[in-house]
């Protein structure tokens, strides 16, 4: 009985895990979205009026949005792995 109760648990913890990376996962790819229509539109800007201000910013953004990522990345794993060592 206690073994089914600890597998059920098991499976519960990976399930939250999946379901969060997951969620990572859509965040991430709505940042990517984001920072490319971005820089579309710096882009149009840009080819309008060239200017160096402008570039920078898609910089700032598109390194802003890889430490975000990181970050996130790094969190889940921390997280499975106390999962994983609790369990």
């Amino acid at each position: 009985m206690m073994m089914m109760m600890m597998m059920m648990m098991m499976m519960m913890m990976m399930m939250m895990v999946v379901v969060v990376v997951v969620i990572m996962m859509m965040m991430t790819m709505m940042m990517m979205v984001v920072v490319v229509m971005i820089l579309m539109m710096q882009q149009s800007i840009v080819e309008e009026t060239v200017g160096v201000g402008v570039v920078v910013n898609v910089v700032v953004v598109v390194v802003v949005a890889v430490v975000v990522v990181v970050v996130v990345v790094v969190v889940v794993v921390v997280v499975v792995v106390v999962v994983v060592v609790a369990v």
